[in-house]
């Protein structure tokens, strides 16, 4: 994920003094260093979580050929709020997929907000239904689709599984948009970026802490407006290779999933971008590699502990089974 404003020699000179700042401050003064590395980590770990499930819209798609539609609503830290009450609400939708169940067959497609906006809008009937025809609005732009201006909300948030839900919108194939001009994936900040992964790097192993948390922040109240969405990554990444296994220990009280991931060409932990929930787990590696996998069982997300291999360019993951 590119940081706006900076070439690649420019980030990595920054990563560098980044990193030798680090080392003086655990040097120096422990507790400020233990402090700056958790709040970084939270708020690149808080980017990285998983889209959220908010509402579902059912409508009628009347052309190009008629069908039924149902729009998952989604909150998602990765898509920004709006910086400005004069800037415009940015919105991600993911790809439309067709269903055909033994009673029904529709479509669906999710849209995706920075949670604020969806908070925002729960207090005002009015803008809620302003966000509703924008989601509308911008899947008629994104599929090329005309859809009927009536709509109800179902009983049920979601349409569907959460799992199929992220990965539709969390696939290297998702369109995103931006406030005003269409241009590349918002990202975090530089030291989101290589602090939402706790690591401490050697010569032959990095390790890696994980953890989530979430906040509040103040969103904009009454601005929506449909943003046209181009498609940013030209590259396509690969899915590394992989191997996932259930560990008992000794005494058998417990269980753990161990995840190896194989990842050549990749020189440092700080290229991983690494986020975990109870049911599924997403690495990325910026223009390299996505792998995203759903776990066999759920997992204790804070149990997560990771190990790269720098010699063997290997990624080890273990966390403990529910």
């Amino acid at each position: 994920m590119e940081i706006s404003g900076y070439d690649n020699n420019a980030a990595l000179q920054q990563v560098n003094q980044f990193w030798s700042m680090l080392d003086d401050m655990s040097e120096n003064n422990p507790e400020a260093y233990r402090t700056f590395i958790e709040r970084q980590f939270r708020e690149g770990a808080e980017f990285y979580s998983p889209p959220q499930p908010h509402a579902c819209i059912r409508t009628a798609v009347l052309g190009p050929k008629e069908d039924m539609l149902y729009i998952n609503m989604c909150g998602w830290k990765r898509v920004p709020a709006a910086t400005s009450y004069s800037d415009p609400v940015p919105v991600c939708g993911g790809q439309m997929e067709k269903v055909t169940e033994e009673k029904e067959r529709y479509c669906v497609v999710d849209v995706a907000f920075n949670p604020e906006v969806l908070e925002m809008t729960e207090k005002d009937k009015h803008e809620k239904e302003k966000l509703h025809l924008l989601a509308m609005n911008f899947i008629e732009q994104q599929h090329n689709l005309s859809l009927s201006q009536h709509y109800k909300l179902t009983k049920d948030k979601l349409k569907g599984s959460i799992q199929d839900m992220k990965q539709r919108l969390m696939s290297p194939h998702t369109c995103k948009s931006s406030a005003k001009e269409p241009q590349s994936e918002p990202g975090p900040s530089l030291l989101q970026q290589i602090s939402s992964l706790r690591m401490a790097e050697s010569n032959e192993d990095s390790s890696i802490q994980l953890s989530m948390e979430q906040e509040k922040k103040p969103a904009r109240s009454d601005l929506i407006e449909v943003i046209s969405s181009t498609e940013s990554d030209q590259s396509q990444p690969q899915q590394p290779r992989h191997h996932l296994t259930v560990c008992p220990d000794g005494s058998g009280s417990s269980r753990s999933l161990k995840l190896s991931v194989e990842l050549p060409g990749v020189r440092s932990v700080s290229q991983c971008q690494l986020s975990i929930s109870q049911d599924d787990i997403l690495l990325e590696v910026e223009d390299i590699y996505y792998l995203h996998l759903p776990f066999p069982e759920l997992v204790k997300e804070e149990t997560c502990t990771a190990t790269f291999s720098k010699k063997k360019q290997i990624l080890n993951v273990l966390v403990t089974v529910l």
